[in-house]
């Protein structure tokens, strides 16, 4: 009994003995040290478990999943922020050092994080994320012991699109924190779930105006129908401008026949970005070709000639010849300031197999920025007739092109099953 006590009493003071140098010595024996660094995670001391957290991401591997799913557990907010960034990291190497859980500041007992812009980072669609890593997640967004833990895993479920865990991020819209409200809604934008559209219906009029703008953003990306009387009646009655826009760009995203009107009134508005607005509205509800070519051969500005060029693309013009709309979008792949614009044009066109099928050619004999371009394009809407060009650019002489081909083929290869 004696000797039990003692030996007892020995572990309790090793235990409490473990320091952050301790941790880091472990961390020298690279891969076989993770299972030492996993005990640490129940040491005493916040500062080593800490350490704990950190030395498992820096070594990575899949053998440091399930310890940073167990530091997920941890009561302490930074606990739960490192090991939220710690799995994130896991499938997206390099996000450690980019994420909430590096901007941590702690005052005593309380911690305080900077999220500063929207993040709009996702993994590749080919990335398989463990469903316990998901579920673990989303009990954080749910319930995390700070809001700024909860607005983390938030962000981290969009990232690993986690769609496992779209209730926990519902629920966490009503947490009444704003932090956690935005980074919830753009997790849903990310992990794309239709369904979820209609229940952030009742944010479109959040007193915050961040809020509402991203409300409003997600009802237009999720193409929730049921929010479009709510976002006509903001742009009749909007809150400032900045509300009107965003009202105008989500009708757009979905516009029925009555929203016809409204659109074409805006090709001519003074406004560059309603020109914008309504030339990729009226571009996805078809018709009004007239005014639109118009638009497109007298724009001067590039976002509603860009606009006018996918509404166009959209309706028919599929020819590839110098001066044609859809030769205007492929060419602006070439551009570093509108290329991710066209990218996205590009992206909702090739949806339609016309416009596949004429991009096939550019793929193959196209510039760098070009190829690249198109390979995203076609990673996102392609279909299994694209995996031939795909494969010819996994094996382009020019090596950036060849790794953007081989991402592209295997995340459509992933999204169709093959």
């Amino acid at each position: 009994m004696r000797r039990a006590l003692l030996f007892a009493l020995l572990v309790c003071v090793a235990v409490a003995a473990q320091t952050p140098k301790d941790v880091r010595n472990a961390a020298k024996q690279g891969q076989t040290g993770i299972p030492a660094l996993a005990r640490f995670l129940t040491s005493p001391s916040l500062d080593t478990r800490i350490e704990a957290v950190r030395q498992l991401t820096a070594t990575g591997g899949k053998d440091t999943v399930d310890p940073l799913l167990q530091a997920t557990k941890d009561a302490d907010p930074e606990m739960q922020m490192r090991a939220t960034d710690g799995l994130v990291n896991y499938y997206l190497p390099g996000y450690v050092k980019q994420g909430i859980g590096s901007t941590v500041v702690r005052a005593g007992t309380a911690i305080r994080a900077r999220f500063g812009d929207v993040n709009g980072q996702t993994i590749d669609a080919w990335v398989v994320v463990r469903p316990e890593v998901v579920t673990a997640l989303g009990l954080l967004a749910r319930g995390g012991s700070s809001m700024d833990s909860r607005a983390n895993a938030c962000r981290a479920l969009g990232i690993l699109r986690g769609r496992g865990a779209v209730q926990d991020v519902v629920d966490a819209l009503r947490s009444k924190d704003n932090t956690v409200m935005l980074e919830a809604l753009v997790a849903l934008q990310k992990i794309g779930d239709p369904g979820t559209g209609p229940r952030v219906t009742y944010l479109l009029r959040d007193l915050d105006d961040k809020v509402q703008g991203a409300a409003i953003e997600t009802a237009g990306v999720l193409r929730s129908q049921d929010a479009l009387p709510t976002l006509r009646a903001i742009v009749k009655d909007p809150r400032n401008n900045k509300s009107q826009r965003a009202a105008l760009a989500a009708i757009a995203m979905m516009p029925a026949q009555e929203d016809r009107g409204l659109l074409s009134g805006l090709l001519t508005a003074k406004d560059e970005k309603q020109r914008t607005i309504a030339a990729e509205g009226l571009g996805r509800l078809g018709g009004d070709l007239g005014a639109i070519d118009s638009l497109w051969k007298d724009e001067e500005k590039m976002g509603p000639r860009l606009a006018a060029a996918f509404a166009l693309t959209m309706n028919g013009r599929v020819e590839t010849s110098q001066e044609a709309p859809l030769r205007y979008l492929l060419n602006t792949l070439n551009s570093g300031t509108w290329r991710e614009v066209a990218v996205g044009y590009l992206t909702e066109a090739a949806r339609q197999d016309k416009v596949r099928n004429a991009v096939y050619v550019v793929a193959e004999g196209g510039t760098r920025g070009e190829k690249t371009g198109l390979a995203q394009v076609l990673a996102a809407s392609g279909d299994a007739a694209s995996i031939s060009p795909l494969e010819k650019l996994s094996h382009d002489a020019d090596d950036n092109v060849a790794q953007e081909g081989l991402r592209a083929l295997r995340s459509l290869r992933a999204r169709l099953g093959a």
